[in-house]
C-alpha cells in the first residue's frame, strides 16, 4: 500500500484558526457597538466571546496536535 503524503498545511491551519477565532471576534463587534444603548446585553455577548474562544482553543487545540 502507498503511504498518502501530504504537503503544506499552512493552509489548513489558517482555515481552522479562523474557524476559531472569527465568531469571537464578531460577537465582540457586536458588543462594542450596542455597549452604550445596552450594557447588559453587551456584557452578555463579551462572555459568550470569551467561552467561545476558550472552548474554540481546546477542540481545536486538540485537533491540531
Amino acid at each position: 500500500m502507498i503511504a498518502l503524503e501530504v504537503g503544506d498545511l499552512s493552509g489548513l491551519v489558517f482555515t481552522i484558526i479562523c474557524i476559531m477565532l472569527t465568531p469571537a471576534l464578531i460577537l465582540t463587534l457586536i458588543g462594542l457597538f450596542i455597549r452604550k444603548s445596552n450594557p447588559k446585553a453587551a456584557k452578555v455577548l463579551f462572555i459568550l466571546s470569551a467561552v467561545y474562544v476558550i472552548v474554540g482553543g481546546g477542540i481545536c487545540g486538540a485537533i491540531l496536535s
